[in-house]
């Protein structure tokens, strides 16, 4: 990993005690200080002045986008997205993204916060002991929910929250930030008034070169079509998400094509998939099994000189991704937070793969988390689409374009502008039901491109290609990690599973359904992890 637009930072708030410090430092990849005072200290990877100095205050930041003025923390977080320490005098605070995107690490010794944007460093001052609460999240919604990581004694500093250090103690501030403190009412916000907005958002990358990655779906063919329209210097890329059909890269031949933007097709191996899926959760720090088919496309957008304009948020915010008919409909709170969480969670497998007692302990443990990461959104206006936005969003998918195209190369995310996202957010859901709301921004984006195929609504028969994920490579990988699992925690799995286990890697060709798909692979990247960590984790006694 090469730090090139982003840095690796680490160091600590309060009563620092220099020997700790010391040994954080010299953990991670090489840095250097950037300061130092009795209060507070940060190492950097990469020179790392600071956005403000004066007396005795300062403030850094560390993310895409640099502050320009010193202003409170929130205001900081909810306007750039990056985290940051800003120091007055004796208090120093600590603060994430308001949305969280950029990672925030941190583990708490005595009367000092020791934290780091990468949680391996973390763990030469901690034992490795199972969070077995966030692994249940991992395997169960694909990522972990609030501050959980896979170790116990890390935790992750949730967006629109700090950590401060008053010279006397040690405190946690939670912010609202700015979409919960002003809750956007319906403006009648038009398509066309969108598209503007968008036009608006890319002024700020005047003068550079930017790759859109297009997929066929929503998202990427309107960023395409205003990029265009700019008259940027724009090429688009698109590679297989290996999900068993390839209609991705014929529509967006169709779409590149009517805007006359070049298209290149990242392929993909079969026989790398082990190696890439092995990486890519070592990278994400085994946070999440997504992404293991984004590796080959990382790695050449790393190598292109351009800002990858990825469309994160977009889903949520414009079209009510992942809300079901069912929240729509909850006439309570408790319906309504169990319909999300449900289009949130996997369905059920064709066969049981956890113990009745392991399945339970981890049901009720995602259902407290996502209780508790989302209970400020509760009553608000858009609770649903910022219920997914605060948790899948972040977690999960934020990943591809945060933790594996950077920090070696630029990325920009124009949905989640401020102005941009406030406009979104003000639209109601019942207009943006069923994607009609996004049909219309769309046609006033480009009607040409509009009008073309799209993977978010396919009706014409598909075409089924062979799944990386499943070929015989994949399936030998994901074998031996199962068998991992069986062995070190075989009360974790059903009678079922260790059957298809004890029958070898061609057994698991009956896992072909979506579902069955991504129970295997969080298993498998669980599996990953009690092998990787295998000299380090002294228990592995579980709850259930």
């Amino acid at each position: 990993m090469q730090f090139n637009v982003r840095p690796y930072v680490c160091g600590g708030l309060g009563r620092i005690d220099t020997v700790i410090l010391g040994k954080l430092a010299a953990a991670g990849p090489r840095v250097r200080p950037a300061l130092q005072t009795a209060e507070a200290a940060l190492y950097s990877s990469t020179p790392l002045p600071p956005y403000h100095r004066a007396g005795g205050s300062f403030a850094f930041s560390w993310g895409e986008r640099r502050p320009s003025a010193l202003d409170g923390w929130m205001s900081i977080a909810e306007t750039y997205e990056v985290p940051g320490l800003i120091g007055d005098g004796p208090r120093v605070t600590l603060h994430a993204g308001a949305l969280g995107l950029v990672d925030v690490y941190y583990v708490r010794h005595g009367d000092a916060i020791y934290f780091s944007s990468l949680i391996q460093p973390l763990l030469s001052l901690v034992p490795v002991e199972i969070d077995w609460s966030a692994w249940a999240s991992i395997i169960q919604v694909t990522f972990p929910l609030g501050e959980a990581t896979p170790y116990q004694r890390i935790k992750r500093l949730p967006g629109s929250s700090a950590l401060v250090f008053d010279g006397e103690r040690l405190a946690t501030e939670r912010g609202l930030p700015r979409w919960l403190r002003r809750e956007p009412y319906e403006r009648w916000t038009s398509a066309h008034e969108i598209v503007e907005l968008l036009h608006e958002v890319y002024k700020d990358y005047d003068g550079r070169k930017l790759l859109v990655p297009v997929s066929g779906g929503y998202d990427s063919r309107l960023l395409a079509s205003v990029a265009k329209a700019r008259g940027f210097d724009v090429e688009s890329w698109t590679t297989s998400p290996d999900e068993g059909t390839d209609t991705d890269i014929a529509f967006a031949r169709s779409i590149t094509r009517e805007l006359g933007i070049p298209h290149r097709v990242i392929t993909q191996s079969a026989d790398d998939y082990p190696g890439d899926a092995a990486e890519v959760a070592r990278r994400l720090e085994y946070l999440t099994p997504h992404h293991a088919w984004y590796a080959p496309f990382a790695k050449e957008v790393q190598r292109a000189g351009r800002v990858l304009v990825d469309g994160l948020a977009g889903g949520p915010l414009l079209k009510n991704f992942m809300v079901s008919g069912a929240a729509l409909e909850a006439t309570s709170q408790a319906e309504r937070s169990a319909a999300v969480l449900k289009s949130l969670s996997l369905g059920a497998p064709s066969q049981p793969f956890l113990s009745a007692a392991a399945g339970a302990w981890m049901e009720e443990a995602v259902r407290e988390q996502f209780a508790a990461a989302t209970s400020m959104l509760h009553g608000h206006r858009a609770e649903l689409p910022l219920s997914v936005l605060h948790t899948r969003t972040v977690r999960g998918i934020a990943r591809s374009a945060v933790n594996l195209v950077g920090p070696e190369a630029s990325f920009a995310a124009p949905f989640i502008h401020p102005d941009f996202f406030d406009a979104a957010l003000s639209v109601g859901v019942a207009r943006k039901d069923k994607g009609r709301f996004y049909r219309e921004i769309l046609h006033a984006a480009n009607p040409r491109v509009a009008a073309l195929p799209s993977t978010n609504v396919v009706k014409q028969p598909l075409l089924r290609v062979p799944l990386r994920s499943t070929a015989a490579p994949a399936r030998a990988y994901a074998h031996r990690m199962l068998e991992t699992v069986a062995a070190r925690v075989p009360e974790m799995l059903s009678d079922e599973l260790h059957m298809v286990i004890a029958g070898g890697p061609d057994a698991l060709t009956r896992f072909s359904g979506w579902n069955d798909r991504f129970w295997v692979r969080g298993l498998v990247l669980f599996g990953l992890w009690l092998g990787d960590f295998e000299n380090d984790l002294s228990d592995v006694s579980s709850p259930f």
